[in-house]
């Protein structure tokens, strides 16, 4: 009966050494995965802001190429002018 009795204690030492790495290992855990949400988080809130400064980079390159071919209009129709006073 000394055999098993030394083979449960043996078992039970195992086991409760388990449970006290497990309780240590826990809290750092949770801390890394908070730490890996926040930094998620960042991460999104930054794609976000990048993701509304290339919309409005969009919209002012959409707005400048307008803004070109009105200039270019413009120019042709003053030259146009030109060329016909100079034929005069």
């Amino acid at each position: 009966m000394g055999f098993e009795s030394d083979t449960a204690t043996d078992a039970l030492a195992e086991l409760e050494l388990r449970v006290t790495r497990a309780a240590e290992i826990i809290p750092r855990l949770r801390r890394d995965k908070e730490a890996a949400e926040a930094e998620r988080d960042n991460a999104l809130r930054r794609a976000e802001q990048a993701q509304a400064a290339l919309e409005r980079l969009k919209a002012e390159v959409e707005a400048l190429r307008q803004e070109r071919e009105q200039v270019r209009t413009r120019i042709e129709k003053l030259l146009g002018q030109l060329d016909a006073l100079a034929a005069e």
